[in-house]
């Protein structure tokens, strides 16, 4: 037995109804905004494609015979555009045919209610296909952040698990002066304790409701982060037969972010560097940009990115070139997720060619609150 929602009852959801009979329009649409439902009415099969099309709604409750673009046409263009292919549709018709409601459901509706209507039944068929999509819906958004908290954790760990593995390999193969084993461990341990810090933040942040306020953000220096870069990097450099330059200001570049993230965000800018410009100098600098704001370089004097390609450069799954020199493990978005990082903390990246040849990408992040030293000293 199907159970009606009560008049006291809100339900929510968005509903297109569809009829020529301006009086049916009314008694449904009377009906369902008493139950708390959003809903929009159309005339023609037409009128209701483009509405469709401007607000994806929930479910679509159509008649099945309209002059012009009938329920059967409309369906068939409804399904026919991706953003609303899983927008289930119920039939409202005065038609007993078998034949045409064997019709009605070759051509996609999940459901249908005779007219005149009995108000509890259609109630009672819209609240449970109504619920469906929803449910499915917010299923579908659950995989969604799965997905990406996967990819976020695949690509944050490549970094510092890379380091782990390059020191490993040369200590276990006893590829380094007896100076040098203290460095080599300390690239280890430090490298661990960022991928645990990776996957700290990643939990907290799963945690943490949606509702809740982000908690304010720790600041750090650029000058502290290209420190780090030196340190972390300076060893695989010089395996490679490449140096690292830095260029800093005099004064500190208090920026508002945390300092872990924002060493994460540039060493990968560092590693691509490393893997897509080979033999060059990469060349680590801090300056000032537009007033309460910092700007950290990082450049190189490989090939660049060419022009066909820069377009497309922060988008998800884009690599730098078409070949993969990190032999499979670049899974292209490092720069997505870079942007998106930064963005958070209302800075930005981008991409600029360099004088002369080479590839510059920009940081800018605005300065820490309270900041003594601004950026505009930098330049004075």
């Amino acid at each position: 037995m199907a159970i009606a929602a009560t008049p006291g009852t809100l339900l929510s959801g968005s509903i297109l109804v569809v009829d020529d009979q301006p009086a049916n329009l009314r008694a449904v649409s009377a009906l369902l905004s008493r139950h708390g439902y959003e809903v929009r009415t159309a005339g023609t099969g037409e009128e209701a494609l483009a509405m469709a099309l401007a607000a994806v709604p929930d479910l679509l409750l159509l008649d099945m015979m309209m002059p012009g673009m009938d329920g059967f046409d409309l369906l068939v263009e409804v399904q026919a555009q991706p953003e609303l292919a899983s927008v289930p549709a119920i039939f409202l018709t005065a038609a007993q045919d078998r034949e045409m409601l064997l019709r009605a459901f070759d051509a996609g509706a999940v459901d249908y209610v005779t007219k005149p209507f009995i108000p509890e039944e259609l109630l009672a068929r819209v609240t449970a296909h109504v619920g469906l999509k929803l449910t499915r819906d917010r299923l579908e958004r659950v995989a969604h952040q799965r997905q990406e908290l996967v990819n976020l954790v695949a690509h944050d760990l490549k970094n510092p698990l890379s380091s782990v593995l390059f020191a490993s390999d040369v200590l276990r193969n006893a590829g380094c002066k007896p100076e040098r084993v203290p460095r080599y461990l300390e690239m280890i341990y430090d490298s661990a304790g960022d991928a645990l810090g990776y996957i700290r933040r990643y939990l907290e942040t799963q945690s943490r409701r949606s509702n809740e306020p982000r908690p304010p953000a720790a600041s750090t220096t650029l000058n502290e982060v290209l420190d780090w870069l030196v340190q972390r990097y300076e060893l695989q450099l010089e395996n490679r037969g490449l140096r690292m330059q830095i260029s800093t200001p005099a004064v500190r570049s208090h920026v508002a972010i945390d300092g872990l993230v924002l060493r994460q965000v540039a060493e990968n800018l560092v590693s691509n560097a490393m893997k897509y410009a080979p033999g060059s100098t990469i060349d680590l600098s801090i300056r000032n940009s537009a007033p309460g704001f910092w700007q950290l370089l990082v450049e190189d004097r490989g090939p660049g990115i060419p022009p066909s390609r820069q377009a497309q450069l922060f988008k998800p799954f884009t690599r730098l070139s078409e070949t993969d020199p990190a032999d499979g493990l670049s899974s292209g978005l490092g720069l997505s997720l870079a942007k998106q990082i930064l963005s958070q903390y209302e800075g930005n990246l981008w991409y600029e060619d360099r004088e002369g040849g080479g590839a510059r990408f920009v940081i800018e992040l605005p300065a820490a609150a309270g900041d003594s030293e601004s950026p505009q000293d930098a330049a004075g």
